[in-house]
């Protein structure tokens, strides 16, 4: 505790020595956090520019991956500069807004899922109603709910956790996470109770709705015809490949930074690197090459700066 400042500072214990490669780690992890950016912004970009794509489903996408650029921003910056630091610490309150952002961000992903569930179900199981059900004023809804619900839910247990006394000071971990339970001396009711609201309303319930529509997906596709099947595949395996990658990073979330448990250092921290490397970057990878429309203007916008490139190098 610093006296006159009345700051109270963590310690982000890495378990890692990086004071021999610090600069190696800092030049790799710069490189991908530069890569993340600019494949979801680009992408984003194609969505925004390109009339064609001005759908909900693909509305929807650009909102995705737009969460995946605010989600890595949380973390690398701070990553890097842990990077080159001899001390890899942070105020508490700076650490409970990247717990906020955090999960802020990555809660509304699975209500950005729910609505991209929603859209294909109406598009492939009632296709005349489409354009009156699925209209603007719905897809501003569905991001407005999207952004604002997990963010009034998170508020609740980072402003707990602010007013809980701290027993420890050394987090588990490579950013402020579900870990920051673990420093308070005892965790409050209403962080407890909340938090199992929390994991109802943001988590469980939005995964409970999409399995139930890609259900109904299912059968009307398997009962339709090819085209039907097809247009079922292309649209909505990818959702599903997101969705199983963000469930995978969430289960461990709860696992291994909220419950006590004995995992080994390496692997608690590799998995660590997993969340902020991992997932940031398959989102852009699996809708760039696995929807049709995506992957058509992005091989025309990289054949269109190799052709560029190409004329700049003559001259």
């Amino acid at each position: 505790m610093d006296e006159e400042l009345n700051v109270t500072y963590v310690t982000l214990a890495w378990y890692l020595e990086v004071n021999k490669y610090r600069y190696v780690y800092f030049f790799i992890m710069f490189t991908i956090y530069i890569l993340i950016i600019c494949s979801n912004s680009a992408i984003v970009y194609l969505i925004c520019i390109h009339k064609n794509l001005h759908e909900p489903m693909y509305i929807f996408i650009a909102a995705l991956l737009l969460n995946c650029v605010l989600y890595s921003t949380i973390t690398y910056p701070k990553l890097l500069i842990d990077f080159l630091s001899e001390k890899q610490v942070m105020s508490y309150s700076s650490c409970l807004f990247q717990f906020f952002m955090f999960y802020t961000v990555g809660m509304s992903e699975f209500i950005l899922l729910a609505a991209m569930a929603y859209d294909r179900y109406v598009a492939i199981c009632k296709p005349l109603q489409y354009q009156t059900i699925m209209t603007k004023t719905t897809v501003i809804i569905f991001l407005v709910v999207a952004w604002v619900a997990p963010a009034c839910h998170i508020a609740v247990q980072a402003i707990a956790s602010a007013e809980t006394k701290l027993c420890d000071f050394n987090i588990k971990g490579i950013f402020c996470n579900n870990a920051v339970y673990t420093l308070q001396c005892a965790r409050p009711r209403l962080i407890t109770v909340f938090g199992l609201v929390l994991l109802l309303d943001l988590a469980i319930l939005p995964m409970l709705f999409i399995v139930f529509t890609y259900t109904k997906i299912f059968i009307v596709s398997y009962r339709s015809c090819k085209e039907i099947k097809k247009k079922a595949a292309e649209t909505c395996l990818p959702h599903l490949l997101v969705l199983i990658s963000l469930t995978v990073f969430f289960v461990y979330d709860i696992i291994i930074a909220r419950v006590e448990s004995d995992f080994p250092k390496t692997v608690r921290i590799i998995m660590n690197l997993q969340i902020v490397l991992y997932h940031p970057l398959f989102n852009p990878f699996i809708y760039g090459l696995k929807m049709r429309k995506i992957s058509k203007h992005l091989k025309r916008l990289l054949s269109q700066a190799k052709n560029l490139s190409c004329i700049q190098t003559e001259c």
